[in-house]
């Protein structure tokens, strides 16, 4: 397996997991350093945690900072199931990560109710003049089932 693909099916697997327990959204992210290591593995939680921010991008920041004991994820990759959001995006720049891998994109989510603003990453990169790597629609349809299998769960949109 690519190992690519190896770290998108563990954000979502750490999606699904989140999705069953009904803790949040089904958005998961993974934090893989400059060796190809996985630092850290998340799954959004704003329902379990009554917060509106623990995203899964920012909740795999938190647990890759602390691990490494440093704010500075430089040289490290994100994969998303979803394209950040801007406050994640901002998180991730932030953090210095370097690469961003998502799946579906905020259009998609927006479609499934979720309150998005619809700014791409892109533009997000474009104004900051950031030199971020973005790498789009990576396993999009892994990512998009994440959402048919969070509406057949009643999840609730936020």
């Amino acid at each position: 397996m690519h190992p690519e693909k190896k770290y998108m099916l563990a954000a979502i697997r750490s999606a699904l997991k989140g999705v069953s327990k009904k803790e949040g959204g089904p958005f998961g992210a993974v934090i893989v350093d400059k060796n190809g290591h996985i630092l850290s593995t998340a799954h959004n939680t704003v329902w379990k945690d009554t917060n509106p921010t623990a995203h899964a991008e920012v909740n795999a920041i938190r647990k890759a900072c602390k691990k490494l004991g440093s704010i500075n994820l430089s040289g490290c990759t994100i994969y998303s199931t979803t394209e950040p959001c801007p406050m994640c995006f901002s998180a991730i720049h932030w953090a210095r990560i370097g690469t961003i891998v998502y799946g579906a994109s905020i259009e998609d989510a927006a479609k499934y109710g979720f309150n998005e603003m619809k700014v791409k990453n892109t533009t997000l990169k474009r104004l900051g003049k950031l030199r971020i790597t973005i790498i789009s629609d990576f396993m999009r349809e892994d990512s998009l089932k994440l959402f048919r299998v969070w509406k057949n769960t009643k999840g609730r949109p936020y």
